[in-house]
């Protein structure tokens, strides 16, 4: 009897071991390698810029000042960086990649563009989701985000200030208009440059949804400068 006890209480204590284990890797682990992941792709970003071969954005069929037609910019690459974000309620110091798509390996590496929606600064709804919490917790503090908050983009040639109209707004999964070019339930009536960001609720589960919505309210090209909101 003194021996099953015995081996009951070593298994229980391998057991608890494994657990705290397991919770350090979800909890710190996860999130270093994930900080170390998005530098990499900014830095990525970066080193493409400096080499001058991003275009602003333009509306399609748009006219150059000769009378041509402006080229099209290429499709984003599925998985690959293409923006940066700043959002400064969240800190003077956050700052995410934007990959294209939102498989799960995408969003181990920053946030992800809903490949279904518009691109960023063209008509139509840019959106966006991120990890709540694992993975360099992203947006572990979106429910301090609030109307009139700045999110900023930028392509390495245009800065892109939105400003918040409506969120957290709190749904399900199933929810898929929140994404639409004119999110019903968003307050917006007609059609126009907005963007959407998604994330899980609660905290560390992913039963619901939050959701925010924003308009874009300026954007300016990169040489002149930082924009307003991230002057301190």
């Amino acid at each position: 009897m003194r021996v099953i006890v015995r081996t009951l209480s070593e298994l229980c204590i391998t057991i608890g071991a494994l657990i705290v284990l397991f919770v350090v890797y979800v909890l710190f682990w996860t999130g270093v390698k994930a900080d170390h992941v998005m530098d990499d792709q900014i830095d990525q970003l970066q080193e493409q810029w400096s080499q001058g071969t991003v275009r602003p954005v333009t509306e399609p069929g748009a006219r150059a000042a000769s009378g041509g037609p402006v080229p099209t910019p290429p499709p984003y690459k599925s998985g690959k960086p293409f923006a940066i974000m700043y959002i400064p309620r969240l800190g003077f110091t956050w700052n995410k990649p934007v990959l294209e798509n939102t498989a799960t390996d995408t969003l181990k590496k920053g946030l992800g563009h809903y490949a279904n929606t518009a691109r960023l600064g063209q008509k139509g709804n840019f959106a966006v989701a991120g990890h709540r919490r694992t993975y360099g917790d992203p947006f572990k503090d979106f429910p301090r985000l609030r109307q009139g908050d700045a999110v900023v983009l930028t392509d390495g040639a245009t800065w892109f200030t939105y400003r918040i109209d409506k969120g957290p707004y709190k749904t399900v999964p199933s929810d898929i208009e929140v994404i639409d070019p004119v999110p019903r339930k968003s307050g917006y009536t007609r059609p126009g440059r907005y963007l959407t960001l998604t994330t899980c609720e609660p905290e560390w589960g992913h039963s619901h949804r939050l959701i925010v919505w924003a308009h874009l309210d300026s954007t300016q090209p990169v040489e002149a400068g930082k924009p307003q909101a991230l002057r301190r």
